[in-house]
Order: structure tokens, then sequence, then C-alpha cells
């Protein structure tokens, strides 16, 4: 039997994860160093948002981060869905070069923490990515991605900044103040795009029935 081919100008729908909470959340900047692990509450919130991702329909795929917290949280996605998870190095935490690891604390105490709150589209992490080029990043990504799936759902589980860049890019929102966004560990938010553009479903669903976003 053939598959159906989904129906011209039919929207694709990305779903952006958090990944859970680990030790650091909210400690430290861990940012892509390797080892980092949910916590048993992140564990407990990855099962929650694979419980109610488990109920999507006409789901394409599962795409996650490399790193551990967002291939973690990712897994019982898939085992709901009964899809494979995709690497996908587009959806990378940013490099934050030297900052990475440090207390967040600590950081919030030098000058260049201003600009990072108040001016980010104009700082670069010593040693590492620009606020810029991580909005490029994933952005570029989500359109490879939507694009290879028309008319399906895709499941991307990312970090808090590109899903935050992400998210004010497809608003119509400068990068400076992207740092507004509220992106909590596994929230999901959710966009559909047509011929007409993107429109924005959801931002920061933390619970609730999926199924009023009208994606399935």
């Amino acid at each position: 039997m053939k598959k159906s081919k989904p129906k011209s100008g039919a929207a694709t729908v990305v779903i952006l994860v958090r990944h859970g909470k680990t030790p650091s959340t909210g400690k430290l900047l861990p940012g892509r160093a390797p080892g980092l692990h949910l916590s048993h509450d992140g564990k407990s919130e990855a099962l929650e948002v694979a419980r109610r991702l488990g109920r999507l329909k006409n789901v394409g795929a599962i795409y996650a981060s490399p790193l551990e917290r967002a291939r973690e949280t990712a897994a019982p996605i898939a085992k709901a869905l009964k899809k494979k998870i995709v690497i996908e190095k587009g959806l990378l935490e940013c490099d934050f070069g030297d900052w990475t690891g440090k207390e967040l604390g600590k950081l919030m105490k030098l000058d260049e923490w201003t600009t990072v709150q108040r001016a980010p589209s104009t700082f670069r992490f010593p040693r590492g990515e620009s606020f810029t080029e991580m909005q490029t990043r994933i952005i570029s990504t989500l359109d490879k991605l939507r694009k290879a799936h028309p008319g399906k759902v895709i499941i991307c589980v990312s970090h808090a900044d590109p899903i935050k860049a992400a998210v004010a890019h497809l608003m119509g929102t400068h990068l400076d103040l992207f740092q507004r966004v509220v992106i909590s560990t596994c929230s999901v938010s959710a966009i559909s795009y047509s011929s007409h553009g993107p429109v924005i479903l959801t931002v920061n669903s933390t619970g609730g029935d999926l199924s009023e976003l009208k994606i399935s």
C-alpha cells in the first residue's frame, strides 16, 4: 500500500523541546561540556513531556542535540512515538567558549553580563560563538529539517538559548530582546510553517493537552 502524500500546501509543524533539568540547571553555564546528564527531576520531566507528545499523530521524525541531556530527554519521546532519534548538530547549545562551566552567580557580576542581557546581538563569548551566529545556525537548521518533512510534525530537542533565539526570530522580534522569552526545562514550543510563512502555535507550554494546537 502506497503512503499518501501530504496535501499541497499542507503545513509542517516544528515542536521545540528544551531538555530536562540537570544538576547544574540554574547554577552553572554548562554549554557544550560533555558528561552532563539529567537529574532525577529532569528524568521525570522527560517522561511527562513524552506522555504529552506521545499523543501526537503524523510525526515524521525526532531530532536531538548531540549533548547527553538532550538525547536523554528525547529517548522517552522516541519510545512513546516508536521512532528513532536522529542526532542533529544544528540543535546544539550555544558555544560559550571560555565561559563554559562557569558559575552563573560569578558571571552575573561581570561587566559583560549587561551586554549579554541588553545587547546580545553585539556579544561574542570569548573563544566561542556569538548570539547572532547561534540564531543563524538554529534558524537554518529548522528550515532544513522542516523542508525535509513537508506536511508532517517534527520534534526537535534542543537548549534554552537556541530555542529562545528561534522563537524571537520567527515572531519578528530583534535578537536584542530575545532574553525576554522564557523557555523552561522540558517545555514545548510549536511553530507551524505553511506557504504563508511561520505561525507560532505556543511558547513554553509545560502542561495541558497539546491536541488543542490542532497539529495532528
